[in-house]
């Protein structure tokens, strides 16, 4: 295992790349920088345990013309949500949860739930919910909640609450309690919805553990893998580290300025977002990608068990999410793709038109972070940005292309 945070210590061909190939990489990156439709960005590229590539292009701050760097603090947004997932397939290990366990037997706020009627024009147009809500619903996006992004009185509820997306709410466990209020906009099994279901899985997690997430992930998941600067807030000795976030706009983009950088300032996070929380630099992401790849363990610290893992990362659904999706916005194009515990699957490459293999899983975050693992290949691919929206750019699946564009050999 190369050192993480260093320069690479393989020469790429050894690892199965091109390198002239690989070093498309870059300019494609340079590209968007140069033409304005993203600040800039990074790619990190392992495999086989050893980092292939490694490279940066544009800047964290255009307007003061600072280079990005490798050891940013970026808002990794949704790549919050399988972090939240292993922790609570930590405790699934510990057969403290089960994953058909009904979530009221969690959060009694869960009882007696309420159903949007179709076409509903009020939120207490609505009739009693037939099917119990459980934990893999809310791992899979099937449980009925709604988000933010979403359409609808449901979704436009969310939004003015900021359900999933508040830094200050009062905690963790009041916002779960406001989602718990709300109706169901499915009934939980019948549709695919990118939801706040791993809120409510980092509530669960706080319950179940007695500790609240931020202390979870640090003494469970961070410390054991060693990622010093991942975490819900950024410490004010590092904020000079922590870009200003960016919105793609008609003909470029501008800054984006809700929540501000000073309100992601240690001490001021009281909400602790298992959807969407968490902060960190793209070597730590590594290293917790790492840690999927290798089946659970990193440097001698075992998170999961290799078949443990292999559950979470296979598809839960019947089929792909074209077949049980709502017709919402979500961080994956849905034909060919299925999902699991920890994020989409790749279930057919020609279906879904990407560069893939079958089997790799991986998400991205609304700021344009994106990572994959793949088992096929023994691979880690993680881009960060901060651009807003991810879908602003085709950037995931071009990377896919140069990615596997690159991997010629075994």
């Amino acid at each position: 295992m190369s050192q993480f945070g260093s320069e690479p210590v393989r020469d790429p061909g050894d690892l199965g790349f091109d390198k002239p190939r690989l070093a498309r990489l870059k300019r494609w990156m340079q590209r968007y920088a140069d033409t304005g439709r993203w600040p800039g960005g990074a790619v990190l590229i392992a495999r086989h345990g050893e980092l292939a590539f490694f490279d940066c292009a544009g800047h964290a701050d255009v307007e003061a013309k600072r280079p990005w760097q490798r050891d940013l603090i970026a808002r990794i947004y949704s790549m919050t949500k399988p972090v939240t997932a292993v922790a609570l397939m930590m405790l699934y290990e510990e057969a403290r949860v089960h994953l058909d366990d009904p979530v009221e037997t969690y959060l009694p706020e869960f009882k007696n739930r309420q159903l949007l009627i179709p076409d509903a024009t009020s939120l207490d147009q609505t009739v009693p919910v037939k099917t119990k809500m459980t934990i893999r619903h809310l791992l899979t996006h099937t449980s009925g909640l709604s988000l933010f992004t979403n359409p609808g009185i449901l979704g436009e509820a969310y939004a003015k609450e900021k359900l999933g997306l508040a830094l200050a709410y009062g905690g963790l466990d009041k916002m779960v309690c406001r989602i718990a209020e709300l109706p169901l906009e499915w009934e939980p099994g019948t549709k695919w919805q990118y939801s706040t279901g791993l809120d409510v899985i980092g509530r669960i997690v706080e319950v179940v553990s007695g500790m609240t997430l931020d202390k979870y992930f640090a003494t469970r998941i961070f410390e054991p893998l060693g990622m010093t600067d991942t975490g819900f807030s950024v410490p004010g000795s590092e904020i000079s580290r922590f870009p200003p976030l960016y919105e793609a706009m008609a003909g470029g983009m501008a800054l984006h300025e809700a929540p501000k950088v000073s309100e992601w300032r240690q001490g001021k996070v009281d909400t602790f977002c298992g959807g969407g929380g968490l902060v960190g630099t793209i070597d730590d992401y590594w290293r917790f990608a790492e840690m999927l790849r290798a089946g659970g363990e990193l440097n001698g610290e075992r998170i999961l068990s290799p078949r443990t893992l292999r559950l979470a990362a296979c598809n839960h659904l019947p089929g792909d999410l074209a077949s049980l999706a709502a017709e919402v916005w979500s961080e994956t194009q849905f034909d060919g793709v299925g999902f699991g515990l920890l994020g989409s699957v790749v279930l057919d490459p020609a279906k879904a038109q990407i560069s893939a293999q079958v089997g790799d899983y991986g998400w991205g975050g609304a700021a344009g972070t994106f990572f994959w693992v793949s088992p096929v290949d023994d691979m880690v691919v993680i881009l960060f940005t901060q651009l807003l929206p991810s879908s602003a750019i085709p950037v995931r699946k071009e990377l896919r292309a140069l990615v596997y564009g690159a991997l010629t050999g075994a």
